[in-house]
């Protein structure tokens, strides 16, 4: 049982290092936020300043944080893991990143002796909080095999989609599906509105059936497709899910470029998806080709 280095206790990454409290080797806990920290010292996991100093104690180590650009940093930084990281050690990214990033990174840690290894989740927060989250790794069989006993903390699922790349692969056809099902939800909507439909009542219904399943019912829940005002209770809510597909959407349509696969879905949902859900575009609404 190597002790555990966790970067990143935002809405995602708290929930999932939370599971990491009791398992026995220890953790290292590391974030931006001191305040984030506080919880996790109560439970006996130890909090340090930087990524560098994490890799200072632990020999596992996973990182939770927004885009490549923190990636990056967290591990090339000027107190990033690789200025600290013994041979040997594991380094999984959680984060959505580029496919591309994933293997650049994996490069620059492969020449410190370090793994590297992609393995996005699935599942959100709830999920995390449950233990039931879904991992996809991409890497090699000997860092597949060292990160599988730490991630059955946090996820009842963990795949090993093949070499660095496919764990981001596999998430960003995952998200395709959720994202495009996003935007049919507030077609729908629309098309029950102009028939004189309740869409509350649609959206009833559909979470009803979706309740097994899950699926996009679970962002029916405006009384009206009219956009949101900025101080309405869901606008921050639908503006983050808005981030979320926009991006992940952008880095599946990149994707499609370069393996040369048509995405027209993927590429009408990125044009929609803000407007759909009544906040309107954001940052990379205008990179749709």
């Amino acid at each position: 049982m190597v002790r555990f280095g966790f970067i990143g206790l935002g809405s995602m990454g708290a929930p999932m290092a939370e599971r990491l409290l009791y398992r026995p080797g220890g953790l290292v806990v590391c974030d931006t936020h001191p305040e984030a920290l506080d919880p996790f010292v109560a439970g006996g996991a130890e909090p340090v300043a930087d990524a560098a100093a994490v890799a200072e104690q632990a020999a596992v180590i996973s990182v939770a944080v927004v885009d490549d650009e923190q990636v990056r940093t967290v591990l090339t930084g000027p107190r990033g893991l690789l200025r600290t990281a013994a041979a040997g050690t594991v380094v999984a990214v959680h984060s959505t990143i580029a496919d591309a990033t994933a293997v650049e990174l994996a490069a620059e840690c492969a020449s410190a002796g370090v793994e590297f290894v992609d393995a996005p989740v699935s599942g959100g927060a709830p999920a995390a909080r449950l233990g039931r989250l879904a991992v996809m790794v991409g890497g090699s069989e000997a860092a597949f095999a060292r990160v599988r006993e730490p991630f059955g903390h946090f996820a009842d699922l963990i795949v090993h989609a093949g070499a660095v790349g496919a764990g981001v692969r596999m998430k960003l056809a995952r998200n395709l599906l959720h994202f495009v099902a996003f935007t049919a939800a507030a077609e729908a909507q629309r098309l029950a509105e102009a028939a004189g439909l309740d869409i509350t009542q649609l959206g009833r219904v559909v979470r009803h059936s979706d309740a097994v399943t899950g699926g996009p019912g679970a962002i029916m829940l405006r009384d009206t497709t009219a956009p949101v005002a900025a101080d309405d209770f869901w606008f921050p809510i639908l503006r983050h899910v808005r981030d979320l597909g926009e991006k992940d959407l952008s880095l599946a349509l990149a994707l499609g470029r370069r393996l040369g696969v048509e995405l027209p879905l993927a590429r009408d949902a990125l044009g929609g998806l803000g407007t759909g859900l009544g906040v309107g575009g954001g940052d990379f609404e205008k990179e749709r080709a």
